[in-house]
């Protein structure tokens, strides 16, 4: 027997369509604006701000890939071309040796610093600064209950995904917010 479809009305269907094509565009502009200023694009941006609000600057690539939502595959390949210019570099993991472990460098950590700044503005100019503080605390209730929802479903492989830090300053750094 198939299930019935519960269809969006017009006023959901407006919504997720906002949602979708506005964080689209969102997304875009902000790797834009980064793409402009640094060497980094937001993915990258968002690989080393992880990297940042970790102890010792240093995540399992696994945990990584989680953290960011991104395939290991696809990690694998941005971690790599960020260690060839020395932002990032791979070891053995301390816990149990089998593991690999990314850890921010010296360098990487500094051009986070000088990064963070255009980031932030484009966070700023293009959704926190045109929301009331309401619609900002409505925000956060919306998207802090979708993500809880998404982190409790089972990821392909039937694991839970492992929990991504909140949004907090990173350690030792100044602000470099995702």
């Amino acid at each position: 027997m198939t299930a019935q479809v519960r269809w969006l009305d017009g006023e959901e269907q407006a919504a997720w369509r906002s949602f979708l094509d506005s964080h689209q565009l969102l997304m875009s502009k902000l790797d834009a604006e980064l793409r402009e200023a640094s060497p980094l694009g937001l993915t990258e941006y968002t690989v080393l701000v992880r990297l940042s609000e970790s102890d010792d600057h240093a995540l399992r690539m696994a945990t990584l890939a989680a953290d960011t939502g991104l395939s290991r595959s696809r990690l694998t390949h941005i971690v790599s071309r960020l260690e060839e210019r020395g932002i990032v570099c791979r070891d053995k993991s301390p816990e149990d040796r089998r593991g690999v472990q990314c850890r921010l460098t010296e360098d990487g950590f500094a051009l986070l610093r000088e990064t963070a700044p255009v980031h932030v503005g484009g966070v700023r100019e293009h959704l926190v600064d045109l929301l009331s503080r309401e619609q900002i605390e409505q925000m956060t209730s919306i998207f802090t209950t979708v993500l809880a929802h998404m982190r409790a479903l089972p990821s392909r492989s039937g694991r839970t995904p492992a929990a991504c830090p909140g949004p907090v300053a990173p350690r030792s750094a100044p602000d470099t917010q995702t």
